[in-house]
């Protein structure tokens, strides 16, 4: 099954989304977000396995990675305020496909958390209406805060997570040694933040931690077997923000091994729940 490219201008970036085939009756549209550094093209498969599911598919690449343009430089100041606002601009640009369908939105890890931000600054008022997102399926997402880890990871992720945001100030970009791809500075910044503090930083103006309490929207949380990255403590961190939220949480171990990003390989049984607690919102 083979997408079709769009893409959405945001300044001096574009973010590029995938469509996929899927029939005008399809009653769900997901639209799917990466983690950080992976392309959009690495969840084929599984967006041909919603397909089948009965779901509408658009992934999109986060800005600077795959088919978006350009490649995060020295000149990059972008952070995850501004990946969480390019989520809002994508909605607004897929209103005409959306229409007469409910919209979820599939999050994997980074992806993830640029998801539940969205719908946090519209708690917020940000965008100045309520939200027309039905539901947020997050897989392998969590707040990579070092004390929610298994205690022998502890260390070795605060110093690993803020090795990161100093080598990438210094530099004035990360450039994807071993980990992430290569990021603007203001990305892994962010994201080094929530490591060490267990809290997101202010975000474009928008106090998100006190916003997430207010966010009403059903979740799906999937906690994928042998994922080292966002193991379960990350998870609840990330859920226990969300407490105003119905969430629906699981687990997912296929016969196949998996991990952080295996399960995109192996996802056809993952595919169909998401296509049916979808169905049940």
């Amino acid at each position: 099954m083979e997408p079709t490219l769009e893409t959405v201008v945001r300044g001096s970036d574009s973010i590029a989304l995938h469509v996929y085939p899927a029939p005008d009756d399809a009653p769900t549209l997901a639209v799917l977000w990466p983690a950080m550094g992976v392309p959009a093209r690495y969840y084929r498969k599984f967006a041909g396995e919603l397909a089948a599911a009965g779901v509408a598919v658009v992934v999109a690449d986060l800005r600077g990675t795959g088919a978006s343009s350009p490649r995060p430089g020295r000149g990059s100041r972008y952070g995850l305020g501004d990946l969480t606002a390019d989520v809002d601009a994508v909605l607004t640009h897929l209103k005409p496909r959306r229409a007469g369908r409910r919209t979820i939105l599939v999050g994997h890890s980074l992806g993830g958390q640029a998801c539940a931000l969205h719908l946090a600054f519209e708690a917020a008022g940000a965008y100045g209406a309520a939200s027309d997102v039905a539901g947020l399926a997050l897989i392998a997402v969590g707040l990579p805060y070092w004390r929610s880890y298994p205690g022998g990871q502890r260390l070795p992720i605060l110093l690993q997570t803020q090795a990161l945001g100093v080598a990438s100030a210094a530099l004035r970009v990360w450039p994807g040694w071993g980990f992430g791809g290569r990021q603007a500075r203001g990305v892994i910044r962010d994201w080094a933040y929530t490591a060490r503090a267990g809290r997101y930083p202010r975000l474009g103006g928008v106090d998100v931690e006190a916003a997430f309490a207010n966010v009403r929207t059903p979740v799906l949380a999937v906690d994928v077997a042998g994922d080292r990255y966002t193991p379960p403590g990350t998870v609840s961190r990330l859920l226990d923000k969300l407490s105003g939220a119905p969430v629906t949480r699981e687990r997912y171990a296929p016969e196949a091994a998996v991990d952080h990003f295996r399960w995109a390989k192996h996802g056809e049984e993952l595919a169909g729940r998401v296509a049916a607690w979808a169905q049940g919102l």
